[in-house]
């Protein structure tokens, strides 16, 4: 296999953290054997921010994930690096380094102040994930449970303007977590090829954050990918079905609709962040999160279930890793 590429995990959040609590080479140390084991070359770096920093420190708390990153990447030169560009996804693979690309987790940092998405690309962020499951300047976000609220919106002024500027600079615009009514606003705007990094099919689990088959056949339409998401509550309506087969259940239905060509993984691991939701906002949960693929190490399992399924070695290097990088080819400057 060529690439393998994990186009969404929230490590930072937890990297940016321990840092504070003065831990040096965290990356090195607490992540990056799960990733030498799975053989993953590059993951797509989000940046997230929790509920409790916003507004007011959302600019900072961001500030802080990408110093994070560049410090940890400082520290451990001859493991890990950030990549900007296709040439730094090449060079990570040929120095057998694994590469990190940062992705924002909803525009909450850049306010509503336009020029700071060109702050944001210098500092080498190249996705503009428009909104996590909440409402902010660019428009609204899919909620995981239905909530008491007023109507809801598509993409406001500000947000359309975002989709520009992040296009024009050489961002990829991501659209997992935006509503429907948002999703289709992109669709209008948007001129170059749209992923969802982390989504799976709404028509196998009726999640708002799941996509309809329309919405798939349109981020295909631009020549975009769809990163599968192996959260349980994302793959089957059961935890007794949250296993690897029920993931390939999308990814066939994936190919059904639209070709193995825009699929790709988003796996969105989750567990090892539980420990900074709170025990009351996980006693409200109707279902406990957890992770369908079981760390990093364990995606040579995955391809296993994908190759048992009958796909063959060049359907599965384009899930792993090819889709996306022609988006990158194709978007990034």
């Amino acid at each position: 296999m060529t690439y393998i590429i994990d186009g969404h995990f929230d490590l930072l959040l937890d990297v940016a953290v321990k840092r504070e609590q003065g831990r040096r080479k965290v990356i090195e140390t607490d992540f990056l054997p799960e990733f030498v084991a799975g053989k993953v070359n590059i993951i797509v770096a989000a940046i997230f921010i929790d509920d409790k920093f916003l507004p007011e420190m959302g600019m900072r708390k961001a500030l802080q994930q990408i110093s994070a990153l560049h410090a940890e990447a400082s520290e451990s030169p001859e493991k890990i690096m950030v990549c900007k560009n296709m040439n730094d996804i090449q060079t990570a693979k040929e120095t057998g380094r694994v590469g990190f690309v940062l992705s924002l987790e909803g525009a909450e940092p850049i306010s509503n102040d336009l020029s700071m998405i060109r702050l944001f690309y210098e500092l080498g962020v190249r996705f503009m994930g428009l909104v996590w499951s909440r409402r902010n300047f660019v428009g609204d976000g899919s909620h995981f449970t239905p909530k008491r609220e007023g109507r809801k919106g598509g993409l406001t002024d500000f947000g359309v303007q975002v989709v520009e500027e992040a296009e024009a600079l050489g961002m990829i615009i991501d659209v997992s977590h935006l509503n429907d009514e948002g999703f289709w606003d992109v669709m209008e705007f948007a001129n170059k090829p749209i992923i969802a990094s982390h989504s799976n099919c709404r028509s196998i689990v009726n999640s708002m954050r799941n996509l309809t088959d329309e919405q798939i056949k349109a981020i295909a339409s631009t020549n975009g990918v769809i990163g599968i998401n192996g959260v349980n509550i994302f793959v089957a309506d059961t935890d007794k079905d949250s296993d690897l087969d029920h993931l390939i259940d999308h990814v066939d239905h994936f190919v059904k609709l639209v070709g193995v060509e825009h699929i790709g993984l988003g796996l969105d691991m989750i567990e090892p962040f539980l420990k900074y939701d709170s025990p009351e906002s996980l006693e409200d949960l109707p279902r406990k999160d957890f992770d369908v693929v079981k760390g990093h190490s364990k995606i040579p399992d995955l391809i296993r279930v994908l190759s048992k399924r009958g796909y063959k070695d060049e359907a599965i290097e384009r899930i792993l890793s090819k889709n996306f990088l022609r988006v990158y080819k194709e978007v990034w400057k």
